[in-house]
């Protein structure tokens, strides 16, 4: 897939003053309740491993996890389930933020996956999100892996707000939300019986918007793709949905190079643009400040068809 052509972008360091005090607290008290999970895990379990797409919650997952060990190096790797169907800019930024870090990256791979026979992909183009869980079941066993870290929040959407922070999964990789255990302050049970594995959202109680002031806070680089860009694009389903090779415009539908940004990065195929004047991340706070409809649920196709179709997923084995 060829790179997208965009405006020459600023660096996301920098670009936004510190918030307020009053905000800062809150920052730092949501910091101290995340690595506190992050250090649980690693004193509870025996391999963890964190999963890292590039996009802005594991941007955050991943530098709070540095936090957590300093100056001792995050002692457990990073896993990227790799769609295929992703946006360059975020697999560079990805590669470098990696190197940069000193970071051991796994890649399980949906094509590999599909080539195998271990999923069957609807058609060419299709989203592959679904085939992600097979993908990501198959790379936590074959790593023994009995604990994920993820950067899922409650505020994405109705089946992520009924996660715990340590979410127990069956030896099948499965969730059942009726059997969550209870988590009074704070207080998290990471017993599990053999086979079993926990995902863990040490970002469970943050929300967008938090998301971005810490970026602004710590001054973390993010992809290009998060900020305002000249891009090709096609109104689909409601959506903007960038013209590539796997996604080209069909019969009828008019080509529009406008002035967008992403909220989510995910599967291209299914991930819509936002219109968006958006340079730095101060505007983008502006601009979110003003926003009505949750990220998934304004840029996610296939969560959008289905008010269940998360927790469908999720049930399966997704994160």
């Amino acid at each position: 897939m060829s790179a997208p052509t965009t405006t020459a972008l600023p660096h996301a360091r920098g670009a936004a003053p510190e918030p307020g005090a009053a905000a800062v607290d809150d920052l730092r008290a949501l910091e101290a309740e995340s690595v506190h999970v992050i250090r649980e895990v690693a004193a509870e379990f025996e391999n963890p491993v964190l999963l890292f797409s590039g996009g802005k919650d594991s941007i955050v997952l991943l530098r709070l996890a540095e936090k957590a060990f300093r100056p001792s190096p995050v002692p457990f790797p990073v896993l990227h389930v790799d769609t295929g169907h992703n946006f360059d800019e975020v697999l560079e930024f990805r590669d470098r933020r990696v190197r940069e870090g000193g970071l051991r990256l796994l890649v399980a791979s949906v094509q590999a996956s599909i080539d195998a026979g271990r999923v069957r992909e609807d058609g060419p183009g299709s989203s592959r999100n679904r085939l992600q869980t097979r993908t990501l079941l198959d790379a936590l066993a074959e790593g023994r892996f009995d604990a994920a870290f993820g950067g899922a929040r409650r505020d994405e959407e109705r089946a992520r707000a009924k996660e715990r922070v340590f979410s127990v999964r069956d030896a099948a990789g499965q969730w059942d939300p009726r059997h969550q255990r209870p988590e009074p302050w704070s207080l998290y049970n990471g017993r599990i019986h053999p086979g079993e594995q926990v995902r863990v959202f040490p970002l469970s109680n943050w929300t967008e918007l938090d998301v971005w002031r810490y970026v602004a806070l710590e001054e973390l680089d993010l992809p290009s793709i998060y900020f305002a860009h000249e891009r090709d694009v096609v109104e689909r389903d409601g959506m903007l949905l960038a013209v590539t090779d796997l996604t080209p415009a069909r019969p009828g539908e008019r080509v529009q190079r406008l002035r967008v940004r992403y909220r989510t990065v995910g599967d291209l195929t299914v991930t819509g643009a936002v219109r968006s004047e958006a340079t730095d991340v101060q505007a983008v706070l502006a601009e979110l400040g003003t926003a009505t409809v949750s990220e998934r649920g304004a840029t996610r196709a296939d969560d959008r068809t289905s008010a269940a179709a998360m927790e469908d997923r999720k049930r399966e084995g997704y994160f």
